[in-house]
């Protein structure tokens, strides 16, 4: 399974030939608009964990490009259903075996609307299993305690956290997010995009360090290999 960063909550996971995107943010986020140029992108399946615009400007553009299929709950799936693209709706709790693996759609806790204040449903995130790896994509959230059901069903491989604070959890809170989950490989992501979320890495990374974890923090555009 191989992760690319393409900024922000912006990742392409690339598993069993098949081109997954999670939360397009690139055309408006100031950080990557200059390195990565949607129409070059690739996607079978978008996967959108809620609807604030900087998880989803791009969606569909990207999706009309790729013909891709959006995945994400109903409300997010009907609105875009609505502009043309084939979606498949979801909500929290459900799976679905889809051609690259199994997907869950899993609690966050953090708030969902669209640009123009219309109702996005409720915020969630995702647990992925992919060519024998698992990976749980957190989304916006705060730190719950409904992360600790995760590894009652799912050994996590990859954690992918919210670490930037202020929206989200911050470094401190994602740490306990690690555990909740049992898993000390963490993918940070939602922070230095804009000046609210913008954190010292090597603090960061050495929290983590001290906490016998491996905090990840990539590069627009570098990726990893799970």
């Amino acid at each position: 399974m191989k992760i690319t960063f393409y900024g922000h909550n912006t990742l392409l996971i690339e598993t069993r030939g098949v081109y997954v995107l999670v939360d397009p943010f690139i055309s408006g986020n100031p950080l990557s608009k200059d390195k990565i140029t949607i129409d070059t992108i690739k996607a079978d399946y978008i996967l959108l964990t809620h609807a604030h615009q900087d998880h989803v400007l791009d969606a569909e553009a990207i999706a009309k490009n790729n013909k891709a299929i959006l995945v994400s709950n109903y409300e997010i799936a009907m609105h875009y259903q609505n502009l043309g693209i084939e979606v498949h709706p979801m909500n929290h709790g459900g799976a679905w075996d889809f051609k690259f693996g199994k997907v869950k759609y899993v609690n966050a806790i953090h708030t969902s609307s669209f640009a123009d204040g219309t109702y996005g449903g409720q915020p969630g995130g995702f647990i992925i299993e992919g060519d024998d790896k698992t990976i749980y994509i957190a989304g916006d959230t705060a730190l719950t305690m409904d992360m600790k059901l995760i590894p009652l069903r799912n050994t996590i491989d990859l954690a992918i956290l919210p670490i930037g604070d202020n929206f989200t959890m911050g470094v401190d809170d994602a740490i306990i997010a690690s555990d909740f989950v049992v898993c000390n490989k963490v993918l940070g992501v939602h922070y230095d995009t804009f000046g609210y979320i913008e954190i010292d890495h090597n603090e960061a990374k050495q929290k983590f360090l001290d906490k016998g974890k491996d905090l990840i923090l990539l590069e627009i555009g570098q990726n990893i290999i799970i």
